[in-house]
């Protein structure tokens, strides 16, 4: 297993986990099987309880693991899935060392951070690197991304994990690379010495850098490479500019034109091999129109909506259909607006707040015939708007939302639960789709698909046919579990109780995603 570690230094928000995702990418042209573990220093065990206007988004993973939007980057860069063992905290592994001592695991030892914690730390990242499986085989190498700065406080025993793994690695199996700010000042110049100090923190904790990538809004030239190269011991074509690109997935291209892949496969001792250039000729494809979507939000944070903007990047990249993305205040929703855009899309979240203005899109959408999609919670509000507007029942309203007629319940096995994190219904379930509906056009005929989960509440099942008796569609479902709704004489009104993008790739646009940006593209109004 060859292991290649990615730090960073001077500042968070670089871009170390869309490097480490660019890596990946490089090797996975080279016929390279790969994955990825991201280590987040925090206490949480998972980033399912964090506020997403703090954190950003919260990726759900296949088997239901609540991670940091970094493992999306991996899964649609790559081209993979991974499960919760890819995501190290400082909670997990704080928990399970506390749990072995309970236990008496440790036979009376004092437990310390060194050797204990950074022994587990150490186990975890192999049992991940060396477990994971693909439909190709078993890794050849792991990417590793250690969150935060270097520096750190809580960083530090991760370090010292990664250190001893370094000592512990055969020559070749082990690659350090160090993501830093190359800022430049209000003459243009380039300055070096947040990188020097940087390095000069990681050499404190006994780690050297086999390669530095330096971030930068300015192309890194052959002079400041030299003078990074000269203070921080690493060879000049080892310093890598990563200047700001307009689309992430080219950083992976860019990464290649400065060398990166050669010095990748020397160090590590990989056979070379011809690349692919299928991924930069997919990520580079013309734009032959354009469309405009309003994501009608109640956090005003983008990040929050990563996965969506991506899905909706695939499936436009797929159908040569650049989306432009008009962000709206759900609690400022404004129908004049709402009415000059290709589409409206719903997504998912939490709390009473924008309700209503989420509410009166989706009635917009009905009524002026506007393609829509709703996702999870737009999937439960499209029900309460149906429920009010068209099956008369004026207070319908979702469980989560107070008092009212509750069309949307909270799921059987969430009453009573107390605690937050982990307990929502998460993760992959399967879907029965009806023939003869939209689902059955959009997912191909296909009798069952599996797609990812993460809410508490769900139809309730005594509305369900006053519903559908007023012709609201329920097309796909779990068991008794309703999951995907649709109406007829429309042009694309689809919803879902699922999370379609995070399943979404480069490679393999979302089907829903697809069906909606053909459906705005079809009905395009704007220039």
């Amino acid at each position: 297993m060859k292991y290649i570690v990615v730090t960073g230094g001077v500042m968070s928000g670089l871009g170390k986990g869309i490097t480490a995702a660019s890596i990946g990418r490089i090797l996975k042209n080279r016929g390279y099987i790969v994955t990825a573990v991201k280590i987040d220093p925090y206490l949480n065990i998972d980033a399912g309880t964090m506020n997403p206007a703090q954190h950003g988004e919260v990726f759900v993973l296949r088997d239901g693991a609540e991670v940091d939007l970094d493992l999306g980057n991996y899964e649609r860069f790559m081209d993979i899935e991974v499960t919760s063992a890819h995501n190290i905290t400082t909670g997990k592994i704080y928990r399970t060392v506390i749990d072995k001592e309970r236990h008496g695991d440790y036979l009376g030892e004092t437990v310390q951070i060194i050797p204990h914690i950074t022994d587990m730390i150490k186990n975890q990242i192999r049992s991940a690197a060396l477990n994971w499986r693909s439909s190709e085989g078993p890794a050849d190498a792991c990417i590793v991304e250690v969150g935060g700065t270097v520096g750190d406080i809580e960083s530090m025993p991760f370090l010292e994990a990664v250190r001893q793994m370094h000592g512990e690695s055969e020559p070749g199996d082990f690659i350090l690379v160090h993501v830093t700010l190359v800022p430049a000042d209000t003459m243009g110049d380039l300055k070096t010495k947040p990188t020097q100090h940087s390095v000069k923190a990681l050499r404190e904790l006994g780690l050297y850098p086999d390669v530095i990538v330096g971030r930068s809004d300015l192309p890194i030239g052959a002079h400041t490479k030299k003078k990074i190269s000269a203070f921080c011991d690493v060879p000049q074509r080892a310093v890598i500019s990563a200047t700001t690109a307009p689309d992430t997935y080219h950083v992976p291209m860019e990464l290649e034109k400065e060398g990166l892949a050669e010095v990748l496969t020397e160090f590590l001792r990989l056979e070379v091999h011809t690349p692919s250039n299928d991924w930069y000729r997919l990520v580079t494809k013309e734009y032959t129109s354009r469309i405009t979507v309003a994501i009608v939000t109640k956090y005003g944070v983008e990040d929050v909506y990563m996965s969506i903007k991506e899905a909706l990047k695939h499936a436009g990249r797929s159908l040569s259909t650049e989306v432009n993305i008009r962000w709206m205040d759900a609690e400022n929703c404004d129908d004049t607006i709402l009415s000059e855009v290709d589409g409206i899309l719903i997504p998912g979240g939490f709390g009473t707040r924008g309700i209503e203005g989420k509410i009166q899109a989706i009635r917009c959408a009905r009524e002026k015939k506007i393609p829509l999609i709703g996702l999870c919670l737009g999937f439960q509000l499209a029900v309460v708007e149906f429920a009010r507007h068209v099956a008369g029942i004026p207070d319908a309203i979702s469980a989560e939302m107070g008092p009212g007629t509750h069309v949307i319940k909270i799921l059987p096995e969430q009453e009573g639960e107390t605690d937050l994190g982990g307990t929502m219904r998460l993760g992959d379930y399967p879907i029965t789709i009806t023939p003869g509906t939209l689902a059955d056009e959009i997912y191909q005929g296909a009798s069952e698909i599996t797609e990812r989960h993460r809410h508490r509440y769900e139809v309730n099942p005594d509305c369900i046919q006053t519903l559908e008796d007023k012709g609201l569609i329920f097309s796909g479902k779990n068991g008794n579990r309703m999951e995907i709704l649709e109406i007829k004489d429309h042009p694309f009104f689809f919803a879902t109780q699922f999370h379609p993008e995070f399943r979404s790739r480069p490679t393999r646009p979302s089907p829903p995603f697809l069906g909606f940006v053909a459906a705005c593209k079809a009905e395009k109004k704007t220039s």
